[in-house]
């Protein structure tokens, strides 16, 4: 289940990050190392909050190619697309961006906590919790960065709440059902409620100040 998470988010952060990176109208390589970037970013954030080193990015590079694979992909699709740049093609790369972004999110979310349970003695709740946001969010936050936005955990459609709702659901599910099926539950949980929220424009409540 931890193999089939990591390679699911690595996948999806990467179309991500490549379908930004091409909004943004960046190269070859400014594609390759945005999807790279948002498909190994949260683990990387992982590894050194629970001090596991060399980070596992750089032990095993089996997801960082398939990240540099899927954005080369995403690439040449692209090339492909842009060639009939109507608003049906552009709506369909948006859609795109937020369902896999999502579906990042929600995998990475379970897989950080799992790899807290897996890797370390200290279970307590604060840590489970802060791990596993941070490893779904992490991605997305150094993509944004990366290509020049505000990242979405601080302005967009409920993001990092989608996240801790799915960690939280995963941690009590763990309670009464087997840990594949609670990663299931809350990966479809934090997918959900990101659709939705996009769909319906919730967000958080925010304050608006005017310079002078």
């Amino acid at each position: 289940m931890m193999i089939f998470l990591e390679i699911l988010g690595t996948i999806a952060f990467s179309i991500s990050g490549a379908i930004e990176a091409m909004k943004k109208k960046m190269d070859l390589l400014g594609v390759l190392v945005l999807g790279l970037v948002t498909a190994i970013g949260g683990g990387v954030l992982r590894d050194v909050i629970i001090g596991e080193f060399p980070i596992g990015a750089f032990r095993n590079p089996r997801n960082a190619i398939i990240a540099l694979i899927t954005a080369l992909v995403a690439f040449l699709l692209g090339a492909q697309f842009s060639k009939k740049n109507t608003s049906t093609h552009n709506q369909l790369w948006n859609q795109i961006l937020q369902l896999s972004d999502a579906v990042g999110l929600g995998a990475f979310t379970v897989l950080g906590i799992q790899s807290v349970q897996e890797r370390t003695e200290y279970h307590s709740l604060a840590l489970l919790l802060f791990v596993g946001v941070i490893t779904g969010v992490g991605g997305g936050l150094l993509r944004d960065i990366f290509a020049g936005n505000v990242p979405y955990i601080f302005r967009k459609h409920v993001y990092a709440t989608a996240s801790i709702a799915g960690a939280v659901c995963f941690l009590c599910l763990q309670q009464v059902v087997s840990t594949r099926l609670a990663s299931l539950i809350s990966l479809l949980l934090v997918v959900i409620l990101r659709l939705l929220a996009a769909k319906f424009q919730w967000n958080l409540p925010r304050v608006t100040l005017h310079e002078d």
